[in-house]
C-alpha cells in the first residue's frame, strides 16, 4: 500500500494551532489577573500555606535522606 504525505505526524515544531492556543491563555491570563485582583490578593496567604504540604505530597521522588542509598564501597579507605 503506498504511503501519503499526510499519514505521517510531524512531531516537531507545534504549528500555527500552538501559537494561537498560547496567545490565547496568556491574554485570558491577563483578563483573569487583573478583573479579579481585588478580591484573589486576599487568599493568597492561604494559597501560599496550601502549597507547602501540596509540594510535600508530590514531590517526595528524592530530595531529603538520598544519601542513605549510596554504595558503601564507594565512599573511599577511611570508612
Amino acid at each position: 500500500m503506498a504511503e501519503h504525505p499526510h499519514d505521517k505526524h510531524d512531531s516537531g515544531g507545534g504549528g500555527t494551532g500552538g501559537w494561537v492556543f498560547l496567545g490565547f491563555v496568556l491574554i485570558a491570563g491577563y483578563f483573569l489577573v487583573t478583573e479579579h485582583r481585588a478580591h484573589a490578593i486576599q487568599y493568597l496567604p492561604f494559597a501560599l500555606l496550601l502549597a507547602c504540604p501540596l509540594l510535600h505530597l508530590f514531590h517526595r521522588h528524592g530530595g531529603h535522606g538520598g544519601g542513605e542509598k549510596r554504595d558503601r564501597n564507594s565512599e573511599g579507605p577511611g570508612s
